[in-house]
């Protein structure tokens, strides 16, 4: 359910011409959530589990390994991968203006799709029962993520075959990567599940503020802040409901 929103997005982004304040606004809010969300449920919950320090050494490891991760795609082609380039001059680059940037792309996508879906299934492993709150926020950020991203891969010349490709590749990842979460991750002792899970928040928390909020305030200015905290607020209001 939550991969299907990158799906969504990106039928949205590839077919029609939404406006960027509209795409900036869901962006905006769609990272108050997810801040919450990582906050709340994650490293909250590997807190509760196993202490500070497993908590925030698996934090500093996420973010670490995301933005290592970020900055060899970024040298390929992939810094502006959730970028429409509606209006803007820098956007996504072509093929032929950067070899192997496709691919970058791609890895980019994957990058910051799986430690989202991976959190999915290790919220089940407290009773078997999915976090809603996880899946809204996870949602809520794939739907804008996908729309504007697609939006620039149009627009850099890439077909459809690609977009969907791609987006269709990192849906089926995504699954793959929460039932992996569930089953390899719950065989783990609580120190590890909460070592792992902080490593996902920090990969997430890494993300937001690499990807989304940049993105989001490229057009909402200096609306992002009121934007971001009514996501927050929601996302902080349905995990103590």
């Amino acid at each position: 359910m939550a991969g299907s929103a990158l799906l969504l997005g990106a039928a949205l982004g590839y077919g029609l011409r939404v406006p960027q304040m509209v795409i900036a606004t869901v962006m905006a809010f769609g990272a108050g959530v997810l801040i919450s969300a990582v906050s709340f449920e994650l490293v909250g919950e590997a807190y509760e589990q196993a202490g500070l320090a497993p908590a925030a050494v698996g934090t500093l490891v996420g973010a670490l390994a995301y933005t290592g991760g970020n900055v060899w795609l970024a040298r390929r082609g992939a810094r502006h991968r959730k970028r429409s380039g509606h209006g803007r001059a820098e956007g996504q680059p072509s093929e032929a203006e950067q070899g192997g940037s496709g691919m970058a792309l791609a890895l980019g996508a994957l990058l910051d799709g799986v430690p989202e879906s991976a959190v999915i299934g290790v919220s089940m492993l407290d009773g078997g029962a999915v976090s809603l709150v996880t899946v809204a926020a996870v949602f809520i950020s794939n739907v804008p993520e996908g729309l504007s991203s697609s939006a620039g891969m149009k627009k850099a010349g890439r077909g459809r075959g690609y977009v969907f490709g791609v987006w269709g590749a990192i849906a089926a990842a995504s699954t793959v990567s929460a039932v992996l979460g569930y089953t390899v991750v719950g065989s783990f002792s609580p120190a590890v599940i909460a070592a792992v899970t902080a490593v996902a928040a920090g990969a997430i928390l890494a993300m937001i503020a690499d990807t989304m909020i940049p993105e989001a305030f490229e057009d909402a200015h200096l609306a992002i802040g009121l934007i971001t905290v009514s996501g927050f607020l929601v996302s902080f209001a349905l995990s103590h409901t």
